[in-house]
């Protein structure tokens, strides 16, 4: 669809919001959406997002698509998944729902337009750059179930643990 090269192509979508806790700039579904429906009109396109929910397991995941469509012809789509918290403080239910639907959108956004977010901060990519834990050996997991509370918890803090480790440490708690 040459449309959607022109739309690549003309596209700027700056980092115009600011996560002052975590001191990085990012752009929102709602800043593409802002930058991007003033060019697919310009050629003669529609952009449309749709959510799917699908529960996998014990998790809520929301699929988020983003569709160019022009005229009456196939569109072009793209799909991002992201996956509800299981508990996310200060927010009830329908806004959980709607920050991963706004996140899964996002990237939905990115992938239909080429916009590389891989250096932004709130992807994994850079979360494993700067975040990286070593595993919990079994070991060192056998000895920490018998160990005091406060070494309980650091080691919580230090180890990238496995649901299983987690559960039995944390109710050693």
């Amino acid at each position: 669809m040459k449309e959607l090269i022109e739309i690549q192509k003309e596209l700027k979508a700056p980092k115009n919001q600011r996560n002052n806790f975590g001191k990085y700039n990012y752009r929102s579904c709602e800043d593409i959406l802002e930058a991007v429906k003033p060019l697919a009109h310009k050629n003669g396109c529609v952009v449309l997002l749709h959510d799917t929910v699908k529960i996998i397991g014990d998790r809520i995941y929301v699929c988020a698509t983003a569709t160019l469509h022009k005229n009456d012809e196939e569109g072009v789509s793209v799909d991002a998944w992201a996956r509800e918290p299981e508990i996310q403080k200060g927010m009830n239910e329908a806004q959980i729902t709607g920050s991963v639907s706004s996140y899964a959108r996002k990237y939905a956004l990115n992938g239909l337009f080429a916009i590389d977010d891989t250096k932004d901060a709130d992807t994994d990519e850079h979360h494993n750059k700067t975040t990286v834990k070593p595993k919990l050996k079994d070991d060192q997991f056998k000895k920490t179930l018998d160990a005091k509370p406060e070494q309980i918890r650091a080691v919580i803090a230090k180890f990238d643990l496995d649901d299983n480790q987690k559960q039995q440490l944390n109710a050693k708690l």
